[in-house]
């Protein structure tokens, strides 16, 4: 949704990523040479996996693995390519040998708790989970004690939770001023979200329920990263951004990445200017009130110079009255 949101020219590295190349083997095997021992190499995944929304390999090349993997890659006695990675014995791992373990390609088999990309705040000790985790505790032992890999696998699990505890906050600061008719500009005075609705763009299903959030009973916003207040872009970057390099740098265990580089430090600080935006918000609107203001949103949150290019206002235009979920209604249509 969010590079659905945004004109084409400006999802170049959306597009490229999620197209054809999530099908192809030449992908990561490389067309031109079709060589296991390349495929086999961290700088494969490098070209998709990496960006402040999943920042897959800033988190593994900055951590102590990838420093390993970086001074040591050129030595075949540390680092055997030609070997199967069932058969390798590495110095350290790869993002081959942890997510593909044994040349499995379900990359996903081998993460824990992936909820949205460490988006969502979940009771990561629920049985729901138990089979992954045990599964990444399995990973780890085949260098580390279980118990070594359990204390690290807890360690992201209280970090994931203290920027659950930053990330419910803000946005309550967002949802606030909102409620008390202050969260400029409102849904009414924007030009549609990506799917064609007018609708809170914090308002995320069932946690903002009601009429006073826009949108009939069940229907969700849409995050917005343009064409939106700067609070609920706050909002979108603490936990699209700042949340994904907490869960991304424990799980690989790039520590600078999960405290300093925009982690957990960057969530407080938007923490901050979250907070700091309402309080202007407020004092603005007190003032407005005494000195008898009428605001009016200007007319560019409606028509900026690329909003005619968005699907929304395609869907608005061409289909008055609906939704893209009117349109694909069918289940499982946005997965395909």
């Amino acid at each position: 949704a969010w590079s659905i949101e945004r004109p084409p020219g400006d999802t170049a590295g959306c597009t490229f990523c999620h197209t054809s190349p999530e099908e192809r083997c030449s992908t990561c095997h490389q067309r031109h040479q079709f060589n296991p021992a390349v495929a086999r190499k961290s700088e494969q995944c490098k070209t998709c996996h990496w960006g402040k929304d999943h920042r897959d390999w800033e988190a593994y090349d900055i951590s102590i693995h990838g420093t390993v993997y970086q001074v040591n890659k050129w030595d075949p006695t540390q680092f055997d390519m030609s070997k199967k990675l069932a058969d390798a014995d590495y110095v350290g791992p790869t993002c081959q040998y942890c997510h593909m373990r044994g040349g499995h390609h379900n990359v996903q088999r081998l993460s824990t708790v992936y909820t949205s990309m460490g988006m969502s705040n979940a009771d990561r000790g629920a049985p729901l989970w138990k089979e992954k985790r045990d599964t990444w505790v399995s990973v780890c032992d085949d260098c580390h004690s279980p118990r070594f890999a359990r204390e690290n696998l807890q360690a992201m699990d209280e970090a994931c939770k203290d920027a659950g505890l930053k990330y419910t906050e803000t946005f309550k600061v967002a949802e606030n001023l909102m409620l008390d008719g202050m969260g400029e500009p409102m849904p009414k005075d924007l030009a549609p979200d990506w799917s064609g609705q007018h609708i809170w763009s914090l308002k995320i299903g069932a946690y903002h329920e009601g009429a006073k959030y826009g949108g009939k009973k069940g229907e969700s916003g849409e995050f917005r990263m343009s064409n939106c207040s700067d609070i609920e872009r706050v909002c979108f970057e603490s936990v699209g951004y700042w949340m994904t390099y907490i869960f991304k740098g424990m799980a690989h265990g790039s520590w600078n990445d999960a405290t300093y580089c925009d982690g957990s430090f960057g969530m407080g600080r938007w923490l901050v200017k979250a907070k700091a935006a309402s309080e202007q918000a407020r004092r603005f609107t007190a003032l407005e009130k005494k000195t008898g203001i009428n605001w009016v949103p200007s007319e560019f949150w409606r028509k900026g110079d690329y909003l005619d290019q968005l699907s929304g206002m395609k869907i608005v235009k061409e289909f008055p009255g609906k939704t893209i979920f009117d349109l694909c209604p069918e289940p499982g249509w946005l997965d395909t």
